[in-house]
């Protein structure tokens, strides 16, 4: 199961066909926000491939241009490899996000005990990042780290230590609202290995 690329005379093919082509599916088991696309179900002939191959083409995906699907899958439900894709699409983007931004296609040693510790960090690191989208919530929900990182890790703060407290103050951002609504303004967390001092964030 692949996606096609698309070719001018792809998209004019499928503009041709008549609405009673298509067919509208209830997708299930994905958060996303298009659940209900329209595709149309063929089998197709393909050069350098022998037999026909199935060909979803899928529209009301939040995409200007429709989605080709290829699969051999011949019996499977549309709904069910539609989904299927999207489960494996969600795996592939985090993939990607972390070759990315944690370059995790560039470690910093070949030495397999090294190359462990950085890919675990790596992941430590990641998993930090969607700890914090999940938090922050709204339109940082299914952001990359990199997004993330440029607009609240990536920032000037004045650090205030106290005998009781260490204090981060943040610098006025536009995008503090978000923090201060992820209740990280009441943060009171205490630091075992800094005397027990509270870690709190203050916001200008």
């Amino acid at each position: 199961m692949t996606l096609r690329r698309r070719s001018k005379k792809m998209l004019q093919q499928v503009h041709s066909e008549p609405l009673s082509a298509w067919r509208r599916i209830q997708l299930e088991g994905v958060s996303r926000k298009y659940k209900t696309p329209r595709i149309l179900d063929s089998k197709i002939m393909l050069n350098d491939y022998e037999g026909p191959i199935r060909q979803i083409v899928i529209t009301d995906l939040g995409h200007e241009d429709p989605t080709f699907l290829l699969t051999n899958q011949m019996n499977r439900s549309a709904r069910k490899l539609i989904q299927r894709y999207a489960q494996r699409m969600i795996i592939e983007n985090n993939i990607a996000d972390g070759i990315d931004f944690f370059h995790m296609d560039a470690l910093s040693s070949t030495v397999a005990m090294k190359v462990n510790l950085d890919l675990q960090l790596t992941l430590m690191a990641s998993s930090l990042y969607r700890l914090l989208a999940s938090k922050l919530g709204n339109r940082y929900h299914k952001a990359k780290s990199r997004h993330i990182f440029r607009d609240f890790i990536n920032a000037t703060a004045t650090l205030v230590i106290t005998q009781k407290a260490i204090i981060v103050r943040f610098q006025k951002r536009a995008c503090n609202p978000f923090l201060i609504a992820a209740d990280y303004e009441n943060l009171d967390v205490p630091v075992p290995w800094l005397q027990g001092k509270r870690l709190q964030f203050a916001f200008g």
